[in-house]
């Protein structure tokens, strides 16, 4: 549904303020690891839940109650537990971090907006039109050291709804330690004396070992020696920002191109690769260069047996990689390029993030991620940010605001009529992003029509 605006869509803010623990908590230095200090977290990401109106299926304790007042005061009960989010990150010798666990507290801004949920259609969607107005990046708020780490807006809608939309200090956490943040929230806010599950920092776990011993082929640290880098030379105005949904329809058609040995891949394999492909094509990179990819993945997983204890909200992730020459990337059918994306997950182990900690002790300046031909995507279809009921039922949205340069994100995302799918944003400058629904398309032949561009047609409304 296309939204409907009778007004110009305007939101009015409170002076900023801060939410500090409802409780005394310890004064402390608390070290991250060597995971989550690295230069690729160093960064704020923006997540943006939807709420309606549903006061009248509300526990009998938030009948009636304001989502701000109630979501104030459960952030302040959540912080007793999660106190190092409350404080500001300083640096030590070798670019080391550290939580100066201070209490000085997180932004909080409270919010009204003019216009209803209705109003919205699909646009709350990534990537949002109207980020600007749903968060704030209050001046001085936006660095990483002696900043605050969290910032949450409240926005309350004309029909009763509400929208909540967080930024966090990815040095902090990742998606997984973030729900698990918001649980607590959500436990608070219904009435909760303490959370479910307590919180656990040990980041020590996955610090460099002593000595360190890097064992492994970094390939995601090592910037490629490309002629060319399209995104180093576009002018951020010049890019497109779009999302594209992918439905049980589209992953049967992009799967029966398949060889019959990789049709037991899994959806994540399935759509990076093609998203992989159609963006090396877009971009209309040497033949001769090389691109690469890389994905998030998490340490959590049992298959890896790091014994991470439930409760740990720290980064427990790394992004292993694969290479491609681009002629070999964009000639060859869908099946090269997932291969090299199960490839890639397949490099993740044990002791492939181990030794990239240590590769972050031996550096010393703690790499980012390569830049230069790379291309980044992160599932997070699973994580929970659907699931999170602060006592107004689950979100119609919920999830990762857009793409970043390299980055995308797979969010889940269901349909007025039910459908459940993916859906994915990218960024790309305009001329390759047209080449790039060009190419999606003629991959996924008989389902143009419900697949793209949902920040133009805004077809896909989504509800959970």
């Amino acid at each position: 549904m296309a939204p409907k605006f009778s007004l110009v869509l305007s939101v009015t803010r409170q002076a900023p303020e801060l939410i500090v623990p409802a409780r005394p908590t310890p004064r402390e230095l608390k070290q991250l690891s060597d995971i989550d200090d690295q230069e690729s977290f160093r960064f704020h990401i923006p997540v943006i839940f939807l709420y309606k109106n549903n006061s009248a299926s509300s526990p009998p304790l938030l009948k009636e109650k304001d989502p701000v007042k109630v979501i104030k005061e459960a952030i302040s009960e959540a912080l007793v537990y999660y106190y190092p989010f409350a404080g500001r990150l300083i640096e030590g010798p070798n670019r080391k971090l550290m939580v100066d666990c201070n209490g000085e507290g997180i932004l909080f801004l409270e919010a009204e907006a003019n216009f209803k949920l209705e109003q919205l259609g699909g646009a709350i969607q990534p990537p949002c039109p109207y980020l600007e107005q749903l968060t704030y990046n209050v001046p001085g708020s936006e660095g990483i050291l002696g900043c605050p780490l969290l910032l949450i807006q409240v926005t309350r809608l004309m029909c009763g709804g509400f929208t909540l939309a967080i930024r966090f200090n990815h040095t902090m956490c990742d998606a997984s330690g973030l729900v698990q943040f918001m649980k607590t929230i959500e436990e608070m806010a219904r009435g909760a004396n303490t959370p479910s599950l307590f919180p656990v920092w040990q980041r020590k776990r996955l610090c460099a070992r002593n000595p360190p011993q890097v064992t492994n082929v970094h390939l995601e640290y090592e910037e490629i020696n490309n002629n060319s880098d399209t995104f180093i030379t576009t002018n951020p105005n010049e890019m497109d920002h779009k999302s594209f949904y992918f439905g049980p329809k589209e992953v049967r058609v992009l799967k029966n191109q398949l060889p019959l040995h990789l049709r037991n891949c899994s959806t994540f394999e399935l759509l990076a690769g093609c998203m992989w492909r159609c963006r090396t094509i877009a971009l209309q990179l040497d033949p001769k260069d090389t691109v690469q990819f890389s994905c998030l993945v998490s340490a959590r997983a049992k298959d890896y047996k790091m014994d991470i204890p439930s409760g740990y909200y720290g980064n427990a992730v790394a992004f292993p990689a694969v290479h491609s020459k681009v002629g070999a990337l964009c000639n060859n059918p869908l099946g090269y390029a997932v291969a090299l994306v199960k490839k890639a997950k397949v490099e993740m182990s044990e002791e492939h993030i181990r030794s990239a900690a240590d590769l972050m002790e031996v550096k010393g300046r703690r790499p980012r991620h390569a830049i230069k031909g790379n291309y980044i995507v992160s599932d997070l279809s699973k994580v929970g940010f659907d699931r999170i009921d602060l006592g107004w039922g689950k979100p119609v949205f919920a999830g990762i605001a857009g793409a970043k340069s390299i980055f995308s994100f797979l969010n889940r995302c269901q349909k007025e009529d039910g459908e459940t799918g993916t859906l994915i944003p990218i960024r790309l400058p305009r001329p390759s992003m047209k080449k790039f629904e060009e190419e999606l398309k003629r991959m996924i032949q008989g389902s143009t029509e419900d697949l793209f561009d949902i920040t133009e047609t805004r077809k896909i409304a989504c509800k959970l």
